[in-house]
């Protein structure tokens, strides 16, 4: 099965994040594939390099899982822009793990055009 994966919630005031990541290493040890995990609204926060060390460290599990499996996991401008995250231009202030790229709602559509199924975690 394809999936698409929408992740909306902030990595420090929700479980949904860590479920989705769960999630995620599930489906592909079960044989899914993962063809983009989006992360809109505070869900971009996931991104921001952590300075939490070991298993709290949720950016450096998934950079360390887009490595493994070739993850696209990609941040939406608008919402990364408005967390200051990128730069007006969308531009990497370098505030973001490795692994994840900036996109936008385009890329997401694209992805669920061609996904079995789409799921969104949020708060």
């Amino acid at each position: 099965m394809k999936f698409v994966i929408q992740i909306d919630a902030s990595p420090h005031e929700a479980q949904a994040a860590n479920t989705a990541y769960q999630f995620i290493k599930a489906a592909l040890a079960n044989g899914h594939h993962i063809l983009l995990v989006f992360f809109y609204y505070d869900g971009v926060c996931n991104a921001q390099v952590s300075s939490f060390a070991g298993k709290d460290d949720l950016s450096g599990r998934w950079s360390a899982l887009a490595r493994e499996y070739g993850l696209d996991l990609v941040l939406c401008v608008s919402a990364a822009q408005r967390r200051g995250l990128v730069s007006a231009e969308g531009k990497d202030q370098g505030l973001l793990a490795p692994g994840f790229r900036i996109g936008g709602l385009g890329q997401w559509v694209d992805a669920c055009l061609k996904a079995d199924r789409i799921l969104t975690f949020t708060s």
